[in-house]
């Protein structure tokens, strides 16, 4: 089930603010003409430090309202993106993980790398964890790679996994392992926009390396 929130303006925080700001600048006003009145008429206020306490109540009101659109906007933000994101429901995604997706006939699966590998390979693990045929890729560029396995008669509910290694010389050089997933449904809470996977399961929405 989707569950998307509405977008709902925020009149009673936005009033609030508001009368805040007019008490703030109310007490400055009377502040600043009680010392004007009580000022030594050998010494006035000078012109300069007038303006510096105006533009000190003005910078203070002016961060208050900042902070208060940034709120609001932040809030709308994860609203839109729930919104959106209901559009995603039964497309594929990519996300982090080893699981072995099964489309058409080929198991399809993905890894990064953090720099040119001298050699790579993927070998692929049935439900028991056994390998049951590798793929040797050779030298690859860094970055994102896909790869391809011919399933045959190996479907995409058999618990069918990958695992990658690429080394530079001795070192490894694998980032990350990527597996396709489906979207089933989508939620948020707070400000958190998350996706229901059919087998990841509930992850955050910027945790997708793509959309397939």
């Amino acid at each position: 089930m989707t569950a998307v929130a509405g977008i709902n303006g925020g009149t009673a925080a936005t009033t609030s603010v508001t009368k805040n700001d007019e008490e703030a600048g109310d007490r400055f006003l009377k502040l600043l003409v009680a010392q004007m009145q009580n000022q030594d008429p050998m010494n006035p206020l000078d012109n300069a430090q007038v303006t510096s306490q105006m533009a000190q109540i003005n910078t203070v009101t002016g961060i208050e309202k900042l902070n208060t659109t940034v709120a609001g906007l932040n809030g709308q933000l994860v609203q839109l993106q729930a919104l959106q994101g209901a559009t995603l429901v039964g497309r594929p995604v990519t996300v982090a993980g080893d699981r072995l997706a099964v489309v058409n006939g080929n198991g399809v699966g993905g890894f990064e790398l953090n720099s040119a590998a001298d050699s790579a390979k993927v070998e692929i693990l049935n439900g028991a964890g056994l390998v049951t045929d590798t793929l040797e890729l050779g030298a690859l560029s860094s970055g994102r790679h896909g790869f391809e396995w011919p399933a045959g008669k190996v479907q995409d509910g058999d618990g069918y996994r990958f695992r990658v290694t690429a080394n530079s010389g001795t070192r490894s050089v694998l980032g990350g392992t990527l597996m396709r997933d489906q979207v089933d449904a989508v939620s948020s809470a707070g400000n958190t926009l998350n996706l229901q996977l059919r087998h990841m399961g509930s992850v955050p929405y910027d945790t997708v390396k793509a959309f397939n």
